[in-house]
């Protein structure tokens, strides 16, 4: 892990001060994999042991108690029922929503509601809600999902996902780092060796190499 560690310190450096926050993000080039079979285009979640260092909107699809938690916990957005209609109508606002928000919920019973109405806006961006059912502990999978990023793999070997950010510590990142690459040798057939290279950056800073041999 201190080697790791090196590398995100080496990236912090790797470009000018910003007056903002950067993320610092993972690169990871992959070789050997055919992504024209479907089977080979990677889709995982993790979820970091340290967060992504940024805030991330979560909206739930609910109704009555399940609803009421939500809005207790801190949903960004609860949509009931009787509101998916209403939205559906609206495909500028609910582009806009599928946009904005990173991952959705939905109460077990209302998916067949909302796979219908917001299956053509939620389905190509790959966000179609998680199913819960109507008596889960909401505050818990909110915190995760917070918590989570996704590995996922389109038309170019190449995956990009956010470990944190410039006020975290380097052994947090690295750690997140860790279970990243670990979840990703697990879902790739031959595992490390299907791995080219490795590179940390900031937002607006170069990329620094890390050797994960």
């Amino acid at each position: 892990m201190a080697k790791i560690a090196e590398a995100v310190q080496k990236a912090r450096t790797a470009g000018k001060q910003r007056n903002f926050t950067q993320s610092i993000d993972l690169v990871i080039n992959l070789r050997e994999i055919d992504l024209s079979k479907p089977e080979n285009r990677i889709n995982e979640e993790i979820v970091l042991p340290h967060g992504r260092g940024r805030d991330i909107k979560v909206a739930v699809i609910a109704d009555g108690e399940l609803a009421l938690q939500a809005q207790k916990a801190g949903a960004d957005l609860v949509i009931t029922r009787k509101e998916i209609e209403e939205y559906a109508k609206d495909k500028k606002k609910l582009k806009q929503i599928a946009n904005v928000h990173k991952f959705f919920v939905a109460q077990t019973d209302i998916m067949p509601l909302v796979g219908k109405h917001f299956g053509p806006v939620l389905g190509p961006r790959g966000k179609m809600p998680k199913p819960v059912p109507s008596n889960i502990a909401i505050v818990p999978l909110l915190e995760r999902l917070k918590k989570t990023v996704r590995l996922q793999l389109k038309e170019r070997p190449i995956l990009h996902v956010v470990i944190g950010n410039e006020k975290m510590d380097n052994e947090k990142i690295a750690e997140n780092v860790e279970a990243v690459l670990a979840r990703l040798e697990m879902a790739l057939d031959k595992g490390k060796n299907q791995i080219g290279s490795v590179y940390i950056k900031s937002t607006m800073g170069s990329p620094v190499k890390l050797d994960i041999r």
